[in-house]
Order: C-alpha cells, then structure tokens, then sequence
C-alpha cells in the first residue's frame, strides 16, 4: 500500500488537499497538492470503550484475548484501545490488572476502563446484578497500584454510597471517572461533575430518561464542557435522529463516538457471554434473554461512518469524536490527530467512506 497522493488530509484545522510524508513511525509533513482530490486521510481512531471483537474478551482479563481482540479492531481502523471490563468481582478487577500492564508497556491497549461495578440495580442494563456494589476507596487503590497507569477510567453510578468520594479520589488520582448506567437526579449529576466526574459513559443508554420537570443527568452531562460524552454510533443503542440531536447538542469538542463492541463483533450470530451472562446476538443486536441490550457489535469504522451518512455530521466533525477528542480524554498527546510529530497512526477513506487501509506507527496493518 501507497500513500495517495492526492486526498482530502483531515488535520486539526483544517481539510488539506494532498498527502501525508512519513518519517519513520512519526507524521513528518503533509503536503499540499493541485488538482481534484481523491478520498480521504484519517487520524486513527481512539476508542475508550471497547469490550472485544472476533469472539475474543477483554472482560475476563485473559491477556491472550486482549491481544486477539485489539488485532482485530486495529484492522478495522482503532489504532489505540482501552480495555474495557464489565462489573466483576475484585479479585477478577485486579488480576485482569495485572495481565493487562504489561499489553499497556508493550502498546497493544492504552489502558483499562472498568464499566462498574459500582453501578445502579435500576440501571444496570446487561451489566450482572451479583456483582454490583458501593465504591470503596480501598479496591481503588489496590487496582490504581497493581496497575501503574494500566487504570484509565471507571464507570461510577453518583447516587451510590461512598460515589461522590470515589470520584474525587480517582480523579486525583489521574482516573478518568464516567458518569453511567444511573438513575440519578440532574442535581446529583452536577455534584458528582464538581467533585471531578469527566466523562459520561454511553450517554442515553443505562440512564434515567430526560423529563421536563426532573431531568435527570442526561442534560447536566450534555450541556456541561467539563465533560466529554460518550455515544454509540448504531442505529440499535440510538435512534439516528436522537444521535444527531445529541453530537450537535454537544459538539465535536466534548464528545467521542464509541463502539461498547463485545466479544459477537465481526462473528456469525448465535449465542455469546458477557460477565457471566448469556447473550444472543440477532440481527446486529446484542441482547439478553430480557431483552437487554449487551453492547454493540459494530467497529469504530462502522461508528464513524454511521455518524456521516445516518446522523448527518461532516466528516472532519466525527473523525474529530472518534481520534481527537478522546486522544485529549486519555491525556495522550502523540495520537488523534495528523500534525507533523505525531505518531503516524493513519486511515485511508474512499471518497464514499470506505476503510481502504490503516496505517499504525508509520506501518501498514495487514488486513
């Protein structure tokens, strides 16, 4: 595979006609060009929540899927990775930790996201109810310890005991804490954003619905640009017109397009297992046998060009919600985004947004 030399260059600031000069793993230049670009150039994506892919886990801490499954979502264009776990028992949280620190050192995953277990009976979604618990500070720290930096975020629901101190104590503490599967109040929402909360955790989904008159954190979360938004891009966790609402409602800033992918993406249909729960997986939907949705079975490649074609968003706008704004949410400030010294991890887009080849630290990913 050749850079082309003529496409559409998607910088921070703006759309440049030409192409991109590699030198060695890191981005030397991009060069303008005359004459009718073809196609697209991409910074690589950035997903901060990501359960799996091509039948392989994260959830269960086995270091051997984690490398299977990250392989497969580099393929499909996601050039940096957290590892996300679902609620799980303590000693399954620290020894995934552990397995999982040295796949940071070696840059196979940026880091873990822990999606609970310090999360809402009423809204736990497909999360497994035995495992749900209040925050302790204790299991914080062990986990912050054990990891050495592998601990990038945590799901918290704000209206749990000892939440709002947990919160606080991860964010000083350099942890992303989310917002997510809560059914707290709008003024709940806004204390926990005070006391640190950054993040909102796939917003809609897991959540109190908006009313009028108790609205609940979904409008604190949108509205405040203290926190960066999660949403997934599939027509299953979102109606298109309600993702449109809300990535122009948020703007490309403060908010990020992610996959909440599981082990069934890119697999046949059939039967599957999520923190101990079965899932069926029908249709391109992930569900329980209550009708839950378990994650999403789509790529960030699938995410990014929902959000064009189904909600209507502009190209630069949604490649900025898939690689830069959560570059920036993870404090990494070598990827997300195509600027001379930037590690050269690159997507090449056909003009009608086709993944025709991926590019991680100035080397071809074979497809």
């Amino acid at each position: 595979m050749q850079m082309p030399k003529n496409a559409r260059v998607v910088t921070p600031d703006l759309v440049v006609n030409g192409t991109v000069e590699i030198h060695g793993d890191r981005i030397g230049a991009i060069t303008e060009a005359t004459g009718e670009p073809d196609g697209w150039i991409l910074p690589g994506f950035v997903d901060v929540h990501c359960h799996g892919g091509d039948g392989a886990s994260y959830t269960v801490g086995d270091a051997d899927q984690a490398r299977k499954a990250a392989a497969f979502h580099l393929r499909h264009g996601t050039t940096t990775t957290l590892a996300s776990l679902v609620s799980s028992p303590f000693d399954l949280m620290l020894s995934a930790t552990k397995a999982f620190r040295p796949l940071v050192e070696e840059g196979v995953i940026a880091g873990i996201h822990f999606e609970g277990p310090y999360l809402a009976e009423s809204r736990c979604g497909a999360q497994n109810p035995a495992a749900l618990r209040d925050p302790d500070i204790k299991e914080l720290d062990q986990l912050i310890e054990a990891g050495a930096g592998t601990v990038k975020m945590m799901t918290i629901a704000p209206e749990r005991a000892g939440a709002l101190e947990a919160i606080e104590y991860l964010s000083v503490q350099g942890v992303i804490a989310a917002i997510g599967h809560t059914d707290a109040s709008y003024e709940t929402t806004m204390d926990a954003i005070a006391a640190g909360a950054s993040a909102a955790t796939h917003v809609f989904n897991g959540m109190r619905p908006f009313n009028h008159r108790d609205p609940g954190p979904i409008p604190a979360l949108i509205d405040d640009p203290r926190v960066v938004c999660e949403f997934i891009a599939d027509p299953v966790h979102l109606h298109m017109g309600t993702l449109a609402f809300a990535l122009h409602a948020s703007c490309a800033p403060w908010a990020v397009l992610v996959t909440d992918a599981m082990s069934a993406t890119g697999m046949p249909e059939g039967e599957y297992e999520l923190g101990g729960l079965t899932v069926q997986v029908s249709d391109g939907a992930a569900r329980l046998t209550n009708g839950s949705i378990a994650g999403s079975t789509i790529t960030m490649d699938d995410g990014f060009r929902n959000a064009v074609t189904l909600a209507g968003l502009e190209v630069p706008a949604a490649s900025q919600m898939a690689s830069g704004t959560p570059a920036e949410l993870l404090g990494l400030d070598d990827v997300g985004q195509i600027s001379p010294g930037m590690r050269a991890d690159l997507l090449v887009y056909s003009e009608d947004l086709r993944l025709q080849a991926v590019m991680r630290a100035g080397e071809w990913v074979d497809r």
